[in-house]
């Protein structure tokens, strides 16, 4: 099924790689014409140049809202509408422990995730107003719902994300704009890098070993992919989700789930060793195995 997104404007925001990327590709493939935001100069004319007429890239740093609004309403001057906003924009952020934030870290992530999404939103809505349609769409994470999965900020603006999109979709629903989020579980982008300092050219040499080290990460046995968030996005963007709004779409192969495997056993290692009961009586048990 091809067309999903035909005759739909989109604004994706860090969109030069990783899941921007993979969902600019996508989009096109659906129909849809991009106007792709991003800092990254380079990558944005070679996504005009593969994309030719369908993709305007707009440089923007989401940080700064002038910048924001530029980028959004980029849609209408080029292709003459708004029907779909993807705020993807962000990074992992600072990963200082409670007890060491600072107000410059805290300023810093909650600005790049959190505010720079409700801007989006706030340029966006007029837009869609004027054809009584739309889609909102945000970047949140499993950080956002469970704990464990980041860093004490990014995990706090995640959450934020998440009961945003709650209140902004009861506020626009009566206007038949929808406010959806996805919440990404452990997906192979430089993202992990960036957190070590580890220049991003780098990294995206490194996606598919990101991707098969965590294959055991989740009861699906696979790494995720950008491509992955893609298609979530494209659902969400999509007449398809014109009845879902306020819901944030976890799509992290089961790894919000809990522990399985290896992983599952280690949690009883304790009890094991009190009990003397071996490796093998345990794996049976866990399996549902009948005793010998």
């Amino acid at each position: 099924m091809v067309g999903r997104l035909d005759g739909k404007v989109a604004v994706i925001t860090g969109a030069a790689s990783g899941i921007g990327r993979a969902t600019v590709d996508l989009f096109v493939a659906e129909g849809a014409r991009v106007i792709a935001a991003d800092i990254q100069d380079d990558k944005g004319a070679r996504m005009e140049e593969e994309h030719k007429g369908m993709v305007h890239y707009v440089r923007c740093n989401v940080m700064e809202e002038a910048q924001v609004k530029e980028a959004v309403t980029a849609a209408k001057k080029r292709f003459g509408r708004l029907d779909v906003l993807f705020n993807n924009a962000g990074t992992g952020g600072a990963n200082d422990p409670a007890d060491g934030v600072t107000a410059e870290g805290f300023d810093s992530v909650m600005h790049l995730h959190v505010r720079a999404a409700l801007f989006g939103m706030k340029y966006a809505v007029p837009l869609m107003r004027e054809h009584k349609a739309g889609s909102i769409i945000s970047t949140a994470s499993v950080a956002g719902i469970r704990t464990g999965y980041g860093p004490v900020l990014y995990s706090t603006a995640k959450a934020a994300i998440v009961h945003m999109t709650h209140a902004c979709a009861a506020a626009l629903g009566p206007e038949n704009i929808r406010v959806n989020c996805i919440c990404p579980g452990l997906i192979a982008t430089n993202i992990f890098a960036n957190a070590f300092g580890i220049p991003s050219q780098l990294a995206e040499t490194r996606i598919e070993a990101i991707a098969e080290s965590t294959a055991g990460s989740q009861p699906i046995p696979r790494g995720g992919r950008a491509r992955d968030i893609a298609e979530a996005a494209l659902y969400l963007a999509s007449d398809g989700a014109s009845f879902v709004t306020g819901h944030a779409l976890v799509v992290d192969g089961g790894i919000t789930l809990g522990a399985t495997g290896m992983a599952q056993m280690a949690v009883f290692a304790p009890i094991v060793q009190a009990l003397g009961v071996d490796a093998q009586q345990l794996a049976d048990a866990l399996s549902g195995k009948p005793a010998n």
